[in-house]
């Protein structure tokens, strides 16, 4: 059985893609790819064969796919960087965002780590994060040309100073002169996503047995991992950004709350803290209003907590829809002040939006099948007002409420 994490680099010549990405590097490949910047995807013939007139078939292909995979990248990395970076496909899609990348690094600058061994690193968008919080990182990935996309990113950013890329099997790698430790297995296989923790590339169980061995350290999992996954060692913390669950990250060490739970949103950075799971929140009749949990919130079990700040309750015991007789605020939530509540019936909330005049309908639903773009096709709408309706379920009966976002 090979090792976890295993590889042994082959020579860029026995490798197309090393050899495509080297040739990306050089003078000619840098200067195809800065005039691809705008380019359009749907105009990629047009454009292949303009430039196979001047450059080498497959450096155009390289550079192509090089420039969409920067065009993608832009979501998480911001345009500045992103078209100074290289990407693999798998890079783009597991790469941390840079301002979840930020957030977690600042946890460690805060504790005063100062190096951090990143294992299982990939295109390097976390060892960037970390160097630019003035971290010192050993950067590891076990496939040769993702360490060269690394070690290029970090060159490119005007980091190597600070990062050192290494292309080993990071269970042969020695943790114990760095402050901390970083790990980030993968979760996508030749399949696609992967959910069960002990199949991703290293286990958990072999992640969480590296990071216990750290003074200090993270492990960056999936948003959806079951709760009895995570050991009582760790804190687990789930990260929203503008309002979606982006990640997952145990925390070791010392500075940390083992078996706390923890949601943090970004960009504000405001972080609701549990010491333990809480009890389960009472269930009731819909009040007058009706709080939407950040997603963080909600997969970091701490909706009791909000029930608990707005002296409010659920409005079935199965659905994270919190509801008071009284205005509550906070970061954590949205509000809505609830005017109808409405057994599930199409042809009766069409009556009542026709009746208020509704022209705009914002549908969210929790414990509905229903999908909000049929919904609102069938309600055939008309009219200067707009509402938010809510496919939901009150008491275990199908339900329908109508109300307007407070603020």
């Amino acid at each position: 059985m090979d090792r976890v994490n295993a590889s042994t680099p082959a020579a860029p010549s026995d490798d197309p893609a090393r050899a495509a990405f080297a040739a990306l590097r050089t003078p000619e490949g840098e200067q195809l790819l800065a005039g691809l910047r705008d380019h359009d995807p749907a105009d990629e013939l047009a454009t292949a064969t303009r430039l196979r007139r001047t450059h080498p078939a497959e450096l155009v292909s390289a550079a192509l796919g090089q420039a969409q995979l920067r065009q993608r990248a832009v979501a998480k990395f911001g345009a500045e960087d992103a078209y100074r970076m290289y990407f693999t496909p798998n890079g783009v899609e597991q790469a941390t965002r840079t301002s979840v990348a930020a957030h977690r690094a600042a946890r460690f600058a805060g504790l005063g780590v100062r190096s951090v061994a990143d294992l299982c690193c990939g295109i390097g968008g976390d060892a960037i994060a970390l160097a630019r919080a003035g971290i010192s990182v050993l950067a590891v990935d076990r496939d040769p040309l993702t360490a060269e996309v690394a070690r290029a990113n970090a060159e490119a950013l005007g980091l190597a100073g600070l990062v050192e890329v290494r292309c080993a099997d990071v269970t042969e790698i020695d943790t114990a002169p760095y402050d901390a430790v970083f790990v980030d297995p993968a979760r996508r296989g030749g399949r696609g996503r992967i959910f069960d923790p002990e199949a991703y590339s290293p286990p958990l169980s072999w992640a969480a047995a590296a990071a216990l061995k750290a003074p200090r350290a993270a492990l960056k999992i999936a948003p959806g991992i079951p709760h009895e996954a995570i050991g009582p060692e760790a804190e687990a913390e789930w990260i929203s950004d503008g309002g979606d669950v982006k990640e997952a990250v145990l925390w070791y060490g010392e500075g940390f709350a083992p078996g706390a739970f923890r949601a943090t949103l970004l960009p504000s950075g405001a972080a609701l803290t549990a010491p333990a799971p809480l009890p389960a929140p009472p269930v009731g009749p819909v009040g007058r209003y009706l709080y939407e949990p950040d997603g963080a919130v909600i997969r970091a079990h701490l909706v009791a907590d909000i029930v608990e700040r707005c002296g409010g309750r659920l409005v079935d015991e199965t659905i994270a829809y919190v509801t008071s007789d009284e205005p509550y605020s906070s970061p954590y939530v949205s509000g809505y002040e609830i005017t109808d509540q409405l057994p599930f019936n199409m042809k009766k909330l069409k009556a009542l939006l026709r009746q208020r005049e509704v022209g705009v309908l914002t549908v969210k639903k929790r414990g509905s099948a229903v999908e909000p773009e049929e919904l609102r096709r069938r309600m055939k709408l008309a009219g200067p007002n707009a509402v938010t309706v809510f496919l939901t379920r009150v008491a275990g009966a199908p339900t329908m409420l109508v109300g307007h976002p407070l603020g």
